[in-house]
């Protein structure tokens, strides 16, 4: 049995893409704050308020690594927790000042970074791209949640 044309495995190809998307987001946004981190930024910039596990589940983290995320932000001085009145066990979650200020710059950052990963592609084929990465990604979530079918009903 000879080798397999890696080229044609969706594994292969995405920690390709990923590796590409990381070293763009060192380079051109920040090598202190990492994407996943900018992402419960940006959750928290839209719903101010929200507990650990929600922030996760908005931003598709595990419950492990969404505490080690919210505790890095939280010595940065970039989030604060705040104890849930109604739910003296829950922590709300708030972006402080600078955590506000961080997620403004790290926006404009990430846009021009988006044009650069995005560049080889036209308009159109950027729309078709954002599809289809959306609909694997989405059905792959469904592997973690045993409520949901194996196979998308074609």
């Amino acid at each position: 049995m000879g080798a397999v044309d890696l080229t044609t495995h969706p594994g292969h190809l995405a920690r390709r893409l990923q590796q590409a998307h990381y070293l763009l987001w060192n380079t051109m946004v920040s090598e202190e704050i990492t994407s996943p981190q900018f992402a419960v930024l940006n959750a928290l910039v839209a719903e101010p308020g929200l507990d650990q596990r929600t922030v996760g589940e908005r931003v598709g983290l595990d419950r492990s690594t969404i505490a080690e995320v919210i505790s890095r932000l939280g010595r940065r001085g970039l989030l604060d927790k705040v104890r849930d009145p109604q739910d003296g066990r829950r922590f709300l979650l708030r972006l402080t000042d600078e955590g506000l200020r961080t997620h403004k710059k790290l926006t404009v950052r990430t846009a021009r970074m988006n044009q650069v990963f995005l560049a080889p592609l036209a308009t159109d084929e950027q729309v078709l791209f954002f599809d289809l990465i959306r609909r694997v990604a989405d059905a792959a979530e469904g592997l973690r949640n045993p409520s949901e079918p194996l196979v998308a009903p074609s």
